[in-house]
């Protein structure tokens, strides 16, 4: 099946605080993971955020107070998540989501040091700006 490995854990439970904006997810293995919209929105499996291949991806920014409105599910082995900022497409698979469970500290940061790099920040436009992109900086990921 498409996006689900053999033997790989499976959710068990998937709740959406709203509030915190934060999505829970429970793994059949005990592993709990607790990510935040916004992590989930910037490392979205969609094309219009990881491109066609490598080297087009497209770093996101503003999306610190991003929610999630609704969640759909595919089939047995994913689920749409419907942002807040209209952004919809990229099915998020088990496997996908359990590895951004495992992965969060490490893609985190290496998320924030892309912005910092680009001079880009997570506040939405219109807030203020973070520092400018150190002299000579250059990155794989696309401005949007």
């Amino acid at each position: 099946m498409a996006g689900l490995q053999p033997g790989a854990p499976r959710p068990t439970e998937i709740k959406l605080h709203q509030q915190s904006r934060v999505l829970e997810i429970a793994f059949d293995d005990g592993k709990t993971y607790r990510l935040s919209c916004e992590y989930l929105r910037v490392y979205s499996p969609s094309a219009e955020v990881r491109g066609h291949g490598p080297g087009q991806e497209v770093l996101q920014e503003g999306k610190k107070n991003v929610g999630i409105n609704a969640i759909e599910p595919v089939g047995n082995y994913a689920v749409k998540l419907v942002f807040s900022d209209g952004h919809d497409t990229g099915l998020y698979s088990w496997d996908y989501l359990y590895s951004l469970g495992e992965n969060e500290p490490r893609l985190w940061q290496q998320y924030l040091e892309k912005l910092a790099l680009e001079g880009l920040n997570r506040e939405p436009a219109g807030a203020p700006s973070a520092a400018p992109p150190a002299a000579g900086a250059k990155s794989a990921w696309k401005k949007l």
